[in-house]
């Protein structure tokens, strides 16, 4: 049984009974090991499922709730498919990892008639034969990201074209791939303007404890406007 199937069943079997259901059941009805069972009930809390109740004690869900299957079409999900298979081979395992769980919530949801059409994907992304170091960095990807949600500036030491070495300080804006590279778009302190670093060449990253505060002309709508790109 597929996990996305195996999910729906535990909603509906949950729905069905009145009283506190245990992981041993569960795992019984779904003939798998009661710790899959533990991550599948994680899962399904998380997209938001009204299940109460804990390990050892057993679990219940809100009798009104209802999964409502959302429906795609084959170009969407085909669409879908391609941007987690690119997330997959062009990030770090941290985010592909986690567009896989987005994966299985979508799959999880989708109507039966739909349930195989994401395993039947015929467009893919596969890792390019680019030279290194364009593939890895030495810096982390799920660090950038967060110093860009929390609006914290970096520290980098970073080499051009010529390996000349600068160290700078910056204001990470987004995260931008341009085959076969990606690119950090930033607010440079140096230059006083918009920069974008590859991540290949970045050296060192250190996260500060500084914050930046929003400004318009350093902003990533202001880089967007400016370059016209996105």
């Amino acid at each position: 049984m597929r996990r996305a199937d195996r999910l729906l069943k535990i909603v509906h079997f949950l729905r069905g009974r009145r009283r506190a259901v245990t992981a041993q059941q569960i795992a019984a009805e779904c003939e798998v090991c009661t710790r899959t069972i533990y991550r599948d009930i994680e899962t399904l809390m998380a997209t938001g499922a009204p299940i109460s109740g804990a390990a050892g004690v057993g679990y219940m869900i809100d009798a009104a709730y209802y999964l409502p299957p959302i429906t795609f079409t084959v170009e969407e999900l085909e669409a879908i498919g391609l941007g987690i298979s690119m997330v997959r081979h062009w990030t770090d395992d941290r985010f592909a990892a986690q567009a896989l769980e987005a994966l299985t919530k979508i799959q999880a949801a989708l109507p039966t008639a739909l349930q195989g059409q994401l395993e039947e994907i015929t467009t893919y992304s596969i890792p390019s034969g680019v030279p290194a170091p364009a593939l890895p960095w030495r810096v982390s990807f799920s660090d950038l990201r967060g110093a860009i949600r929390q609006s914290r500036k970096i520290d980098i030491t970073y080499k051009d074209g010529d390996a000349q070495a600068s160290s700078r300080t910056l204001r990470p804006l987004a995260l931008i791939f341009a085959s076969p590279v990606w690119l950090l778009a930033a607010w440079c302190e140096l230059r006083g303007d918009f920069r974008n670093f590859r991540l290949d060449r970045i050296e060192r990253m250190t996260l500060l404890d500084t914050r930046f505060a929003a400004e318009p002309d350093k902003s990533f709508a202001a880089y967007k406007a400016q370059d016209g790109v996105c």
